[in-house]
């Protein structure tokens, strides 16, 4: 076997989970053809053949045909090394921000573009926290537990793409983040044990952050304005909602400013019948030393 510039074996395999082109995604198997296409073009006026462009930057010959073809999605470090072996000055790794993109679902992507926007994010999680308060190991869990089971590829994609969204709390001016979280999504050790040890470190993490409030719905409520299901909601800086709940409007999202006044009216009930965000740390804390 061939060994790369740095002195490790070359990749010849192809079955790493999360980097195949969805045929479904008109616009993401566009990208990637695009990309593929000008990695072929500049690899044969540089006079390389697939193999020995391969070697050179340490990847099988066979997923370099994959990639020109546009039915792989080439890594960022792929484009980083095609980029000097084609001496393209900076041209090829130019692409590494739409190729990342389109690695993800594009209703994720959508989403993804949605929460980068918003200047607030209002959430009531009924089942199990919000995916943007979710370890990587607890997401996993959950993903692997779907029934119908997901493929390893499925697990791995989405995996991957929820932990992309988490970008959302290193934005810089921070948007104001709102969760509220049953009591019994704190108890319930998906993943195992140490999952939700992890877990709930998080919360607190999380908790800390001053535009970031996580509340807790306690089990023993007698009133509980979410009984209804999920709600979430995000607010734009140009005065614009867009808001969803499972038990309103048929689950559908909605913009009408009536029919989010009844979604904001909603949440604020919960919000009032929840812990407030200092007693839930301190509950979270409490949770967490008995687990």
């Amino acid at each position: 076997m061939s060994v790369d510039t740095d002195g490790t074996e070359p990749r010849t395999e192809t079955d790493e989970p999360g980097w195949e082109v969805d045929p479904d995604d008109e616009s993401g198997a566009a990208v990637v053809a695009t990309v593929g296409r000008q990695l072929r073009l500049r690899r044969e006026a540089a006079g390389l053949r697939a193999a020995e462009f391969g070697q050179a930057i340490g990847y099988g010959e066979d997923l370099v045909y994959k990639v020109e073809a546009g039915t792989r999605i080439p890594r960022q470090e792929y484009l980083d090394k095609a980029d000097k072996v084609l001496r393209a000055e900076g041209m090829i790794s130019a692409m590494k921000q739409d190729v990342a993109e389109v690695r993800y679902p594009k209703r994720i992507r959508d989403l993804a573009k949605m929460e980068a926007r918003a200047v607030e994010l209002a959430v009531y999680a009924s089942r199990t926290p919000h995916g943007l308060l979710q370890t990587e190991e607890y997401a996993r869990a959950l993903f692997e537990m779907r029934r119908p089971a997901y493929s390893r590829d499925e697990v791995e994609l989405a995996l991957v793409a929820r932990m992309a969204r988490r970008s959302i709390f290193e934005r810089s001016p921070a948007p104001a983040l709102s969760f509220v979280l049953e009591e019994v999504t704190l108890r319930r050790p998906i993943g195992g044990r140490m999952v939700l040890h992890q877990q709930l470190e998080r919360f607190l993490e999380l908790g800390q952050l001053r535009n970031v409030e996580i509340q807790v719905m306690p089990t023993d409520r007698e009133d509980h304005a979410g009984v209804d299901g999920d709600i979430r909601m995000l607010k734009f800086a140009d005065g614009a909602t867009v808001g969803r709940s499972d038990g309103a409007f048929a689950g559908r999202p909605v913009s009408d400013p009536k029919q989010i006044r009844i979604l904001e009216l909603r949440y604020g009930i919960i919000r009032a019948q929840a812990l407030t965000p200092r007693e839930s740390l301190a509950f979270i804390e409490q949770v967490l030393g008995e687990t």
